[in-house]
């Protein structure tokens, strides 16, 4: 099994197969069990099970300055503690 892709409103992610307005790359407008994609080259919006969204993700292209500042999932950061 895999693991689960953290997504956020607001990434772009392209998918394996074009959308026939000839585009692949979607923007992320919900979240949650099903999650709310919309076209970035005509606009039309879809909503697909988590599981097949996991399945058709080639690549997260873009990032919001949020998702960049969370940790990767499974990892952790190393402790600073003072004086040590």
């Amino acid at each position: 099994m895999t693991r689960p892709i953290v997504v956020t409103v607001g990434m772009r992610v392209r998918l394996r197969k074009l959308h026939p307005c000839g585009s692949d790359t979607w923007a992320i407008t919900r979240t949650g069990a099903d999650i709310g994609l919309a076209c970035a080259g005509c606009g039309r919006r879809v909503m697909l099970e988590r599981e097949e969204f996991e399945r058709r993700v080639r690549e997260v292209l873009q990032a919001t300055a949020e998702e960049r500042s969370l940790p990767v999932a499974g990892g952790s950061k190393p402790s600073a503690k003072a004086g040590a």
